[in-house]
């Protein structure tokens, strides 16, 4: 078990960094906070012009959606994306959550079904669908004679 308990101590050494950050930013002056966000915004649009578009992967934008619901519009051009792009995908996330998939038509007919139908109608050339029909349903199996 030494790599559980690796995995122990880097979750834990994780959290108490985490906590470490939070504290040091909550006593941290305002003013220090609004010059670290302007160095970090100064750095963004120079990788912008650096590097080719970012792929966002679908959890990417789930997260850049949900945080553009946060934030008033006026904070949107912070994204690296279009404010429209990001109404595109929260609409998106609204649609996945209440559409259902579809599934248009009639549930397949099973595949021993299908074989006995053919060799009813193999075997007795002179019986029509609506009698191989009727012969299933004398055998237990509930069909329909559009789909004989």
């Amino acid at each position: 078990m030494p790599g559980f308990a690796g995995a122990v101590v880097s979750v834990l050494y994780w959290v108490l960094r985490r906590l470490l950050e939070l504290l040091v930013l909550r006593f941290r002056s305002e003013r220090a906070r609004e010059v670290e966000i302007l160095v970090l915004r100064h750095q963004l649009r120079v990788l912008q012009r650096q590097v080719a578009r970012p792929r966002l992967e679908p959890a990417d934008r789930v997260l850049l959606a949900e945080l553009s619901r946060v934030l008033p519009r006026r904070a949107w051009t912070a994204f690296l994306v279009t404010p429209t792009t990001l109404l595109r995908w929260h609409r998106d996330l609204v649609a996945r959550r209440w559409t259902y998939p579809h599934r248009p038509g009639r549930p397949e007919t099973s595949l021993d079904i299908r074989e006995l139908v053919l060799r009813l109608a193999r075997e007795n050339p002179g019986w029509d669908y609506r009698r191989i029909q009727g012969e299933l349903v004398g055998l237990g199996i509930k069909i329909a004679a559009s789909t004989v």
